[in-house]
């Protein structure tokens, strides 16, 4: 249980160290013409924005055979929703950075997450919600997954 641990504390703090290399590179809050666009792209749609994905590091586990740990950067425009989906058979790890993000995962009540706030989702979970909290500022998360090597991140649910 102890090495687990040292693994999960070790796959955090690159997880940590990633992102903050990322963040330094994130767009400036202040580019008003940036945002003016985003948000009358927003508007042009009866649909909430999306999300988008940025991969920031992958690694096979060397001493987990057929895992791979993966980071990355969500970042949810103001108002932007998840589609439904699942991780498949991935741990998940989710830290917001910036902003505030509604999370719901079957049979769990709806919670809104602040900066410096976390979650996890066990293998299998269904992640039903995941929303912006906020209709006028960005929020990003870091997000780790160990997987099973070659599996996809995020399968959506299928439109009913």
């Amino acid at each position: 249980m102890i090495a687990t641990t040292r693994i999960g504390y070790g796959l955090l703090a690159t997880g940590m160290v990633v992102a903050a290399a990322a963040c330094g590179a994130a767009q400036d809050p202040t580019d008003k013409a940036s945002s003016a666009t985003s948000a009358s792209a927003a508007s042009a749609t009866s649909q909430p924005p999306e999300e988008s994905f940025s991969p920031l590091f992958e690694q096979a586990l060397p001493n987990v055979a057929g895992k791979t740990f993966t980071s990355a950067i969500v970042d949810f425009p103001p108002a932007a929703r998840a589609v439904p989906h699942r991780h498949g058979d991935a741990f998940v790890y989710a830290y917001v950075l910036q902003g505030s993000m509604r999370s719901k995962q079957d049979g769990d009540e709806p919670r809104t997450y602040h900066q410096g706030e976390n979650w996890i989702e066990l293998p299998g979970a269904h992640h039903v919600l995941t929303e912006n909290s906020s209709r006028t500022d960005p929020a990003k998360l870091l997000v780790v997954f160990v997987a099973d090597t070659g599996d996809p991140l995020k399968t959506d649910d299928q439109p009913k």
